[in-house]
């Protein structure tokens, strides 16, 4: 068998290359579509203080319904948490710290309490991860898109997922704050004697939401502009707010953690990996070169 030559190197060399190095150079929002989303500051996906604090809201907001089954509680050593610290400060109940991260509502009860089973959150992220946006966007904005509304069972909206079934349960933490959602639309314009338009037109439709969700709508003929939602939040207290949107960072970069540990380590290897390639690849063509300099 005739060996492989530079040609067949250089071609195995450029897929194993895209293979590894094609999120890095294509990432996932250079593709996304969707506007509404917010972009969850990555750098503290390795940032183990931010860890710790996403560890500790998930453990007193979330893990109350949500579970995350496919989560140790001494995983959390990897973060820096040492077991002494995790028995005395995140596990509430009689669970080891050998365990999986349970909730005691079974998802009977809570089939019939919510409508539906809460989640489990151990890879929510990664079940969230689409071609248009990244997962940890999307519960970045999810989180962060909340607003009061007496029409629904619960008196929360969200902007992300309409008519959730969650509440706001980090509310208290952000504050009170007043929501503007500005929808324009197209719709068929009036038309005298009661016949059918042919025409369109495009309304503007203004819904404020005061702090104790009660609405105000007015609708208005717009002039110019593209369908479409414009959405404008007047916090009451500003510092408060901040503190709230760095809380959602440092929560979904926990989530972020926990749907992929050894994403971190996984990165560290794959730069030796292409290193050894690399290398490989010129002693390669190196052995090619001699092996075939006296054969024409």
């Amino acid at each position: 068998m005739k060996p492989m030559g530079i040609t067949g190197f250089w071609c195995v060399a450029l897929v194993l290359s895209c293979c590894l190095l094609g999120p890095a150079l294509f990432p996932r929002d250079a593709l996304a579509q969707e506007t509404v989303l917010d972009h969850w500051p990555s750098e503290r996906a390795n940032d183990r203080a931010a860890l710790q604090r996403g560890a500790k809201l998930f453990v007193n907001y979330c893990l109350n319904c949500h579970s995350a089954n496919q989560m140790r509680w001494n995983r959390l050593r990897d973060i820096g948490i040492d077991e002494a610290q995790i028995r005395a400060q995140l596990i509430f109940g009689e669970q080891k710290v050998g365990d999986t991260m349970t909730v005691a509502m079974s998802p009977r009860d809570a089939k019939n309490w919510f409508g539906k089973a809460p989640p489990d959150l151990s890879v929510i992220v990664r079940a969230r991860n689409t071609a248009e946006h990244r997962g940890t966007d999307y519960l970045y904005t999810l989180l962060r898109g909340f607003y009061r509304d007496r029409s629904t069972l619960t008196g929360w909206n969200n902007l992300v997922y309409p008519n959730i079934a969650m509440p706001n349960i980090l509310w208290h933490r952000q504050g009170p704050r007043v929501a503007t959602l500005t929808r324009t639309e197209s719709e068929e314009a009036p038309s005298a004697g009661g016949k059918v338009s042919s025409t369109t037109q495009l309304v503007r439709i203004v819904s404020v939401y005061d702090a104790d969700g009660y609405a105000q709508v007015t609708k208005t003929k717009a002039e110019h502009g593209s369908p479409g939602l414009e959405v404008a939040f007047a916090p009451s207290n500003e510092k408060a707010a901040a503190a709230f949107n760095d809380d959602v960072a440092d929560l979904v970069a926990f989530l972020n953690w926990m749907s992929e540990p050894t994403a971190a380590a996984r990165m560290k290897i794959g730069v030796w990996v292409m290193g050894f390639l690399l290398v490989f690849l010129l002693v390669a063509r190196w052995l090619n070169a001699v092996f075939w300099r006296n054969i024409k």
